[in-house]
């Protein structure tokens, strides 16, 4: 995870002149007067200049004052301004010449809206050339937007993918700032990366790489996160950064054992994408599924577990003594014993129309980013559960009106009291019962959904921009098949669900039982939501992720 603290940079003032005398002489009182607030970046033609805006643009830095020669061969001094000011629309501009032009200062009034004419010799700087600066910063603050830290991710509202992006680099605590592809700035942030906009989303990093619609791994190693395991065996690997895969690799390394934890999008699970947890133990005031998320986190990494992200798990070898994971691009990384808790995704509703606009509008288990754009929209929420209810409280505080939609009699069978209490008393949300969402319409977007009433059949066609869904969850587990054990639904049975008749599976290796939360693979043990008959609290996670260490640790004493 990024943990280098972000450093605010200094505001630059670029001056151009193809003399290079006079440019370094230029470059010199700057730095004398104001090398301790600003950069002074010199170059000695318009379009080195233009370059090295690009560049300050690509890293969300400003350009407080643009100094420019008039004479220059290639490109005028009011040719380099009208381009750069598309790049820095507030930045200041000086226009310089060696005798006076009265042609070029109209010229550069009526083309670039010039802020003022400076002629050469300037000497002496104090009386000529600091007091005009000293005015056209002094400007300039009053009118600079802040400093952009961090990524900055140009997209469309309704692309999928651009969704995805910003969902991955929030859960990830990963700063950034979002840009519309038609926003002025979003557009100036294309010109100065060379690109067109055609495939979106356009990253730009604080380095200032340009990724075009890049992929979660290639995303993930230009921001600062840990893509790679640091070594090829630990004693301990953990997939899966829910709480159960979380606390499994805080106590693993607090207790000493090697361990690393591999993530295939962010560390939270479905938990991280909570809005608030109210009914956890110790936290009267509740906390959102980020805030839990973070801290367990750095608590983690605090003890020595190491974090890989981004990588997909696609299958589980057995070595002799050794587990190996092994990763979408055929690389592997072994232990002596794996837990597996690599959670469930949420299911997605059946119809053509919701398929097509999945991130443009219909949304799993997705709110915390989207809440935003939900301001003085009517929105749908389906889905029964606790996490349904978090998401409809959180969006209701943008939203005009939230309407719950759900297939049973009510909430009281599984939702949370606490939930189902204010739920009913707030003034913005609906619940419509026996009712399910069997379709959706719209073009570019979201605009309307096709509601069915359960018992009757009958068909309603109401407005909506935005649908999250919340319906229960299926296990993320083929993977595994054929390897490990699971049941009907394909979760993964463990310790007594394993046992036929009192004894262990056929072809089970050991002459004890299996340990609790073991799986069919001595060694492999599964924790969380992805284990069958799981209690799906985040509580119990926690406690599971805790329980299958000491069972790894019994294992290992074994050996």
């Amino acid at each position: 995870m990024p943990t280098a603290a972000a450093v605010t940079p200094r505001a630059a003032l670029v001056t151009v002149d193809d003399d290079a005398g006079v440019s370094r002489a230029v470059a010199r009182d700057l730095r004398r007067r104001y090398g301790d607030r600003y950069r002074v970046v010199r170059a000695e033609s318009g379009a080195e200049a233009l370059a090295a805006c690009r560049e300050l643009k690509l890293r969300g830095e400003q350009v407080a004052v643009l100094l420019a020669d008039q004479r220059m061969p290639g490109m005028s001094g009011i040719e380099f301004l009208e381009e750069a000011m598309d790049l820095f629309p507030v930045a200041r501009r000086v226009l310089l010449t060696a005798y006076a032009d009265t042609a070029a200062a109209i010229d550069a009034v009526n083309v670039v809206d010039l802020d003022h004419y400076l002629l050469k010799p300037w000497d002496p700087p104090e009386e000529k050339l600091y007091p005009v600066l000293d005015a056209q910063l002094e400007a300039w603050h009053d009118a600079a937007p802040p400093a952009v830290q961090g990524p900055k991710v140009v997209g469309h509202r309704w692309s999928a993918r651009s969704t995805q992006v910003r969902e991955f680099l929030a859960r990830n605590q990963v700063p950034y700032r979002w840009y519309a592809v038609e926003s002025a700035e979003g557009r100036r942030i294309l010109e100065a990366a060379g690109v067109d906009g055609e495939r979106l989303p356009v990253v730009v990093t604080a380095d200032a790489d340009v990724l075009v619609a890049p992929d979660d791994a290639a995303l993930a190693a230009r921001v600062g996160l840990s893509v790679d395991p640091a070594a090829d065996f630990y004693d301990l690997v953990v997939v899966g950064g829910g709480p159960a895969g979380l606390s499994a690799a805080l106590y693993g390394a607090s207790e000493g054992l090697r361990t690393a934890l591999v993530e295939r999008t962010a560390t939270g699970g479905q938990a991280g994408q909570s809005s608030r947890i109210e009914n956890y133990l110790g936290f009267p005031d509740g906390l959102s599924g980020a805030q839990l998320t973070e801290r367990a986190r750095r608590q983690a990494q605090r003890f020595g577990a190491e974090i890989v992200m981004a990588r997909d798990v696609v299958g589980l070898e057995v070595h002799g003594s050794a587990r190996a994971v092994r990763f979408a691009d055929g690389s592997t990384v072994a232990a002596h014993a794996v837990v597996l808790a690599n959670g469930v995704a949420y299911r997605e509703l059946d119809g053509p129309g919701l398929a097509a606009l999945a991130g443009r509008g219909v949304f799993y288990g997705s709110a915390l980013t989207q809440a935003a754009a939900c301001r003085d929209q009517d929105v749908h929420v389906v889905g029964g559960a606790n996490s349904a209810g978090q998401a409809a409280l959180f969006l209701v505080r943008e939203a005009r009106s939230v309407t719950l939609v759900v297939r049973g009699d009510g909430l009281a069978a599984s939702m949370s009291h606490y939930l189902v209490e204010q739920i009913e008393a707030h003034p913005r949300i609906t619940v419509r019962t026996r009712t399910t969402v069997v379709d959706a319409v719209g073009d570019e977007h979201l605009e309307g959904l096709v509601l069915q009433d359960v018992d009757t059949g009958e068909k309603e066609s109401v407005a909506a921009g935005f649908l999250f869904v919340f319906i229960g969850a299926a296990p993320l587990t083929d993977w595994l098949d054929g390897t490990v054990e699971r049941d009907a639904r394909g979760f993964l049975r463990a310790g007594h669900d394993l046992l036929v008749d009192g004894h262990p599976p056929a072809g089970w290796p050991l002459d004890r039982p299996p340990y609790h939360l073991e799986t069919s693979v001595p060694g492999v043990f599964a924790a969380g939501d992805v284990r069958a008959e799981s209690a799906k609290r985040v509580a119990s996670a926690v406690g599971e992720g805790a329980m299958a260490v000491m069972l790894v640790h019994r294992y290992l004493g074994e050996r």
